[in-house]
């Protein structure tokens, strides 16, 4: 582990599941807005963009688009969406359509995701069973696995994005008493954690928050909508 490494922790931007709270879109995708979220978030920490050492992304479409388009620049300046490490353990926790992912051959066939190194998606990561299940013992333990999995990381400025409820697993602390943090992300949120003194070394290997660094995307119609309609035809 890098000493002092910092894990920019950000929730993917608006997905269609997220609007009329339709829970039965398998595998939802980001909205035009949460795209303008994610565009505006990689505008809004351009320090941070040209700092991340790794990227990190939850397989799922909405968390793919979200690192495309909102860390973008950091994505493209570490080799293109084939650095981003697709971290099946970093999924959704609840076992419902939307919150299930795509099987690796499906992303395969889909240009817009193809071009990620899918390589780590086995077969059993769609299954919601055994370390994937949906109940709170193993829900702790996949956040733990995934804290594990960036104290052993060396490099010292780590971007994952996941979702809210596993983010809420994933910042526990002892004050919860074992469960999930209270905290509820907004969309295309990041903020900095980094591992508390107290716990690193342990098995809990805990995280502690340092600050708030973006909230929503900062989406608004402001002077850069030109610049985000622009951006968004580019993919068209």
């Amino acid at each position: 582990m890098a000493p002092n490494s910092r894990i920019i922790l950000t929730r993917h931007a608006q997905a269609e599941h997220n609007v009329d709270l339709d829970y039965s879109i398998l595998d939802a995708p980001l909205t035009p807005l949460g795209k303008r979220q994610a565009l505006s978030l990689a505008r809004l920490i351009p320090d941070l963009q040209k700092e991340a050492d790794l990227i990190v992304s939850s397989p799922l479409r909405r968390t793919l688009q979200t690192t495309k388009l909102g860390w973008g620049p950091a994505v493209e300046r570490l080799g293109g969406t084939k650095s981003v490490i697709c971290l099946p353990q970093a999924q959704e926790c609840n076992a419902l359509p939307c919150d299930t992912g795509s099987p690796r051959e499906a992303l395969e066939a889909d240009a817009e995701f193809a071009e990620f190194n899918l390589e780590s998606l086995t077969p059993d990561w769609t299954s919601k069973q055994g370390f994937y299940a949906a109940t709170p013992e193993a829900l702790a333990d996949r956040a733990k696995w995934v804290r594990h999995f960036l104290r052993a990381r060396p490099e010292k400025t780590i971007v994952l994005v996941c979702h809210g409820d596993i983010l809420r697993q994933i910042t526990c602390t002892p004050r919860d008493g074992g469960g999930p943090s209270t905290y509820m992300w907004r969309n295309a949120e990041a903020r900095i954690f980094e591992f508390d003194p107290a716990y690193v070394e342990r098995d809990e290997a805990y995280l502690y928050q340092r600050e708030d660094v973006a909230a929503a995307g900062g989406y608004a119609p402001t002077s850069t909508e030109l610049d985000v309609e622009e951006a968004l035809a580019k993919l068209n």
